[in-house]
């Protein structure tokens, strides 16, 4: 789809890094929200990170974007000892949404966090000025960084979809070259 991570996908590879991109679970119509913090979504989760790790033997970073976040989240907290660190782009930070980020158990954390958003993301559920209550929460992250960009060009259709600035639109390249420096290389 037009989702951001998925469309970034070529600029990933430019960067070095496998990929693996989750899709809808089969034995569901949708992921809602609540459902992306339940221990059936963690145990799938823990089963894609189990057929990953027998593909190569390399540091697992769990990348996110808006719904995605909280999958990512949920993943950070439940399955840390699978993973490397986490990256969060177009977080949902609305407190009214099951999951939003700053609700779940963020100083249970203890890997590296990246928090990348657009500084003119209009959706609701992510708004800008709610992104330091990521932060605030991870307590016990041992690196941790909030990343705020402003470049791109052209969002069209629903401030909430991936082709407006809530997608990184016009500026998929350099969003993903700031995350990739930043995973070769975590720091505050």
């Amino acid at each position: 789809g037009n989702n951001f991570l998925v469309r970034s996908n070529p600029y990933f590879l430019a960067n070095g890094f496998n990929v693996a991109i989750f899709g809808r679970p089969n034995d569901s119509a949708e992921l809602e929200y609540v459902d992306r913090t339940s221990d059936a979504h963690m145990a799938d989760v823990q089963k894609v990170l189990a057929f990953i790790k027998t593909k190569a033997d390399l540091p697992v970073w769990v990348v996110g974007t808006s719904r995605g976040t909280i999958s990512a989240t949920a993943t950070a907290i439940h399955v840390q000892n699978e993973i490397a660190g986490l990256v969060l782009t177009s977080s949902v930070v609305n407190n009214k949404k099951p999951g939003a980020i700053p609700k779940q158990e963020l100083a249970d954390i203890r890997v590296p966090v990246l928090v990348l958003h657009h500084t003119k993301d209009a959706c609701p559920l992510c708004q800008p000025q709610e992104v330091p209550n990521i932060l605030r929460g991870l307590k016990n992250a041992p690196i941790k960084k909030e990343i705020m960009v402003s470049e791109g060009d052209n969002p069209t259709g629903d401030p909430c979809a991936a082709l407006h600035w809530h997608g990184f639109i016009g500026m998929e390249k350099e969003a993903v070259d700031t995350i990739g420096r930043w995973i070769n290389s975590p720091t505050s």
